[in-house]
């Protein structure tokens, strides 16, 4: 059991602490709610390049990672459609290191054009290596899409286009900053050699003049139910073809999300998955296959994709995928399948918790839910996932109808 204390401060800041007395170390998370669903569609991918900024230091500490290096610490981030996440790994002894540092750039950044203009070119270069010179890499540019009309998780986490991040302003960044990092918009978790008494005075000592801010109110668009199938044949120069498939499913951790995500390990969790059985080893169709769920926060996608042999047909593998996914809704999975990716699950959330790191960035997104006691028993839900529940949750969004599928053909396996 992680025991837990809550408290917020007269600014709103949200702050969650656990203290584990087995480690020399504390778990610093700070969680923004704003991701790539907060962007203007005509603006994309300014939530990832503010992640990037964040590190470029302030008008007070110009550059951040230094000292928390000297302190003994160590710190990363990640952005996604729906959060930017911080987090940070220092020796207890050096926690208010990470408060003056993480407090610092909350209150307000260096909003130069030098800075700017630095982190617009990493994260454009990022762009191109990750998404359009990378064997594949484009596929999500166009499955998203595909799948999403109106909602804004039709766009990627670092943008439609790099000529939306080569044209943001310093007007418009720094717009951005102040309608969504703020201390009434984030959630500050603390994890290790820590006590809740320590960590509200700190907490308070530099995150508690941080004056709140008027957040930007989010409008989202529903996205309509699909009503048929979708199809987009994109033709590259890639080794060998290969298949994206998306259905619409539930959002994070509402009903039906729990036998979403075991789908994804019955068709393809690993050698013994389904699909790899069926698909790879019998068929020699594929030569890998994957799936799994984006778990977004708004009702998301479940994703299947493969790689085909050379020599393997795409209209046949497409078949051979939906006659996996029809067995899938018309006969109940076997109890020991059941129990095998059971524990598999169960293990994994077990197993994660073990990490002061992981204990707090569960704690933040889980508060961000709106229930921060998950961390404690979402392994439970998992195990109450039955057979009848995957098997309705398999018709319900498993169907043709609802599904969108990418053919990126190979053009060396035409010529």
């Amino acid at each position: 059991m992680i025991k837990f204390s809550k408290f917020s401060l007269d600014n709103g800041l949200r702050v969650l602490v656990h203290e584990d007395r087995s480690t020399p170390l504390v778990a610093m998370n700070l969680l923004y709610n704003v991701g790539s669903r907060d962007e203007d569609p005509s603006k994309t991918g300014l939530a990832h390049l503010f992640e990037h900024l964040m590190f470029g230091g302030t008008p007070e500490i110009p550059d951040f990672d230094t000292p928390l290096q000297l302190a003994g610490g160590e710190n990363n981030a990640f952005t996604n459609s729906d959060i930017t996440n911080f987090y940070i790994t220092v020796p207890a002894d050096n926690i208010e290191t990470a408060f003056w540092l993480e407090s610092d750039r909350m209150n307000c950044l260096d909003f130069s054009k030098k800075s700017l203009e630095a982190q617009k070119n990493v994260v454009v270069e990022e762009f191109n290596q990750r998404y359009l010179n990378y064997p594949y890499g484009d596929s999500i540019l166009y499955l998203k899409p595909l799948a999403y009309k109106i909602h804004p998780y039709r766009w990627t986490t670092i943008g439609m286009d790099p000529s939306h991040i080569r044209s943001a302003t310093l007007s418009s960044v720094r717009d951005f900053f102040y309608s969504h990092y703020a201390p009434n918009n984030a959630i500050l978790t603390l994890v290790g050699k820590i006590t809740p008494q320590r960590a509200l005075k700190l907490a308070e000592k530099w995150f508690g003049n941080i004056e709140c801010r008027n957040i930007a109110k989010r409008q989202l668009p529903a996205e309509p139910e699909q009503t048929e199938e979708r199809i987009r044949v994109v033709e590259r120069d890639v080794s060998a073809s290969a298949i994206y498939k998306a259905w619409h499913i539930t959002a994070a951790r509402k009903e039906g999300f729990y036998p979403c995500d075991l789908i994804t390990d019955i068709l393809a969790g690993g050698e013994s998955g389904r699909l790899s059985v069926k698909l790879i080893k019998r068929k020699k169709l594929f030569s890998e296959i994957d799936a799994f769920i984006t778990a977004d926060i708004d009702p998301g996608l479940l994703i299947l994709h493969g790689k085909l042999m050379k020599e393997a047909d795409l209209p046949e593998a497409n078949n051979s995928i939906n006659e996996v996914i029809d067995e899938l809704k018309n006969k109940y999975v076997p109890a020991r399948e059941m129990e095998k990716v059971k524990n598999k699950y169960e293990s994994s959330v077990i197993y994660e918790n073990t990490s002061i790191l992981n204990k707090a960035m569960n704690l933040a997104y889980f508060e961000h839910l709106g229930n921060p006691d998950l961390i404690n028993y979402e392994a439970d839900l998992y195990r109450k996932t039955d057979k009848h529940m995957v098997i309705e949750t398999a018709r319900k969004y498993l169907t043709i109808s609802n599904c969108s599928t990418l053919y990126y053909k190979s053009k060396r396996k035409e010529r």
